[in-house]
């Protein structure tokens, strides 16, 4: 595949799209904090909804998903991309960050610096693979090693939440189960591990003590995001066009989700594999 530069972008390469994935609805957290702190870029989401959930995959295959999502980005000639996704970037980033023509910039690190801020006493709920990364874990400790950390890996919230089930009385019990022993550890901060689980907010608030800071990454990262558009002298100053919509998986019912998560019905477009690509040197 050949290298792009950001000459190619029509010589207005600060016009040029931010590209953001995820396995499915989890990104549009992001999103959300892209069109409030970013307002004039345009942006690409892609949501690989014909593989989700990430959580539960091993390592190989999330490193060869995020290979295929960044290919595809890169024939999109995107400018950055982020992995709204916490299991790709506690086991993909690294392989892939320098592979590109454009920054990579993961979840993680902009989580546990927050984190530090808000407390001293920090759960983490997270997918199956981010916890058992114990990604966080090292983040957070890198930062403050006085700091104490625990986690819990959630495997049933992303299927929940995909499939609009956050207000379900199954769901408060499954999060309450989660959420016992670190109530029993006595946090003072709860990381979201798992950019899906901003819409569990409502019922992981109803269960913790009042005390208990909420950190969600997305805001971190988005301002990471900002800062890297100025470094590189990127940050777009024009209008930006409609946010561009694509999935691996259903096109109509990522749609639905979209109405229910951002208030509106984009158009999105179906992404096939097989066809996705050049081979990759």
């Amino acid at each position: 595949m050949p290298v792009l530069s950001y000459s190619d972008f029509d010589n207005e390469p600060q016009r040029a799209s931010i590209g953001i994935f995820d396995s499915g609805v989890g990104g549009l957290t992001v999103l959300r904090q892209l069109y409030k702190q970013l307002p004039n870029e345009s942006i690409i989401y892609f949501g690989d909804t014909a593989r989700l959930p990430y959580g539960i995959r091993t390592p190989g295959e999330i490193v060869q998903y995020v290979r295929d999502i960044l290919d595809w980005m890169q024939q999109q000639q995107v400018k950055m991309v982020v992995m709204a996704c916490n299991t790709s970037s506690a086991l993909a980033l690294e392989a892939v960050q320098d592979k590109y023509p454009f920054p990579v910039l993961g979840i993680i690190l902009p989580g546990a610096m927050a984190a530090v801020e808000c407390g001293k006493r920090i759960g983490v709920i997270a997918t199956p693979a981010t916890a058992k990364s114990n990604a966080y874990r090292h983040a957070i400790l890198e930062v403050n090693p006085q700091v104490q950390v625990w986690q819990v890996g959630c495997p049933e919230f992303v299927p929940l939440i995909e499939q609009h089930r956050v207000q379900d009385p199954y769901t408060i019990d499954v999060a309450r189960s989660y959420l016992e022993p670190l109530i029993h550890h006595q946090i003072d901060t709860l990381v979201y591990g798992c950019t899906h689980y901003p819409h569990l907010a409502p019922v992981l608030r109803s269960l913790l003590p009042y005390q208990v800071q909420l950190v969600d990454p997305a805001i971190q990262v988005v301002a990471a995001c900002a800062q890297e558009l100025d470094v590189m002298g990127l940050k777009n100053t024009h209008p930006p066009v409609p946010t561009r919509f694509a999935v691996s998986g259903c096109p109509q019912q990522f749609a639905q989700s979209c109405l229910q998560w951002l208030g509106y019905t984009p158009t999105v477009e179906a992404v096939c594999w097989a066809e996705r690509v050049g081979s990759r040197e």
